[in-house]
């Protein structure tokens, strides 16, 4: 039985996928409007418990900051990905178009949504291979889910010429779409097998609910070389498929589910697994928090949300404005902070306080050794 039997008077599974990638671009940028108060939302992402120690006397020159980067082995010239967002539908080719046009031009990184629909159905393809088209010379994510085969995942990767994979998790979000998946069974060797057969590197992203230090474990096990941790506190899905469903009461408990991003960044960084890259995404919306994200350990931060809205506001032009003011606040707060560059951010002290700093505490994550790390 396929998931779309849930809505058996809606149409074919390919027209309820094709809506489905309407609604979450309608919903998604509407989330960013409203932009919840905590109350209603929950705690974010944390990073206002974050915060790095000034350096006075920082010797550096800000267009000499070294933003280059790397995961999974793939250099990146900026520390910056245009997480995944949206493909699969004829009307968010232009999304697609727009995206990937900034990032030739900024030299960011860019991960097209979830590849399932082209998969599925070869007359939306287009609406993820224009980024390739766009932006012949750049970083492109491919992105499958954790059920996907090995053929499915390098098939993906053909379809956009990808330099990396991207895996995404989401079962929360999963059991709040009337249509989604309710087995999970197997996921961890489906994502082990990708790893060994897919043409490129793996990342492993969660979906605004934040990966565990167990789960990073289990995949760094399975031979994954990059995760992003993706917690909570950017858009979130969960709200979005509620929406979706209209539910009238739905559970707040359910709906505000998951790890905040500076949480499960600092949990997953702390183990200091072997050849493990991080990317912090999930409420990451200004230059400032890319760069507490990366002296908490992150070699990128990923953005999507906050682009989409301007996307949609603006087209590429908002989108061109937003990144280039983003990379320009996260070269200063590096500046301020006594890095030169992304490997030096890594070590510059950080304090940690609040909900996250009791999360970080409780979950044995060395605060003092954070906060009295040397600045140079």
């Amino acid at each position: 039985m396929s998931r779309s039997d849930h809505f058996r008077s809606g149409g074919t599974a390919m027209d309820l996928r094709q809506q489905r990638k309407r609604d979450h671009v309608r919903l998604a940028a509407a989330w960013q409007e409203r932009r919840p108060s905590p109350a209603a939302a929950g705690p974010g992402a944390g990073w206002e418990d974050v915060h790095l120690v000034n350096h006075s006397l920082p010797e550096l020159a800000l267009a000499e900051i070294d933003l280059t980067t790397s995961v999974a082995g793939v250099r990146l010239a900026q520390p910056v990905v245009i997480n995944a967002m949206t493909g699969g539908a004829d009307d968010v080719t232009a999304i697609n178009r727009d995206l990937a046009a900034v990032a030739a031009d900024l030299g960011l990184a860019m991960a097209v949504g979830s590849q399932t629909a082209g998969l599925r159905d070869p007359a939306v393809a287009d609406s993820y291979r224009v980024v390739r088209r766009v932006n012949p010379k750049g970083i492109i994510l491919a992105n499958v889910g954790s059920d996907a085969t090995p053929e499915q995942a390098r098939a993906a990767v053909e379809m956009v010429e990808a330099d990396l994979l991207q895996i995404h998790l989401n079962a929360p979000q999963e059991l709040r779409m009337p249509e989604g998946d309710r087995d999970f069974r197997g996921r961890l060797e489906a994502i082990a097998r990708m790893v060994e057969e897919a043409p490129v590197p793996v990342v492993v992203k969660e979906c605004g609910f934040g990966v565990s230090r167990d789960v990073a474990v289990l995949l760094h096990q399975a031979g994954v070389r990059a995760v992003d941790v993706s917690g909570r506190g950017g858009t979130n899905f969960a709200w979005i498929e509620d929406r979706r469903a209209g539910l009238s009461d739905p559970d707040p408990g359910l709906q505000n589910w998951g790890i905040p991003t500076a949480c499960a960044l600092a949990e997953v960084a702390a183990l200091g697994l072997p050849e493990l890259d991080l990317i912090a995404s999930g409420g990451i919306r200004h230059g400032s928090d890319a760069a507490k994200a990366l002296a908490l350990g992150a070699r990128a931060a990923a953005v999507a949300g906050p682009v989409l809205l301007r996307q949609q506001r603006e087209g590429a032009r908002g989108v061109m404005a937003y990144l280039q003011q983003f990379l320009t606040d996260l070269r200063a707060a590096m500046l301020l902070a006594g890095a030169g560059s992304v490997a030096a951010m890594g070590q510059v002290p950080v304090v940690v306080t609040g909900f996250t700093g009791e999360w970080c505490r409780l979950r044995g994550v060395d605060l003092m050794a954070l906060a009295n790390r040397s600045e140079r």
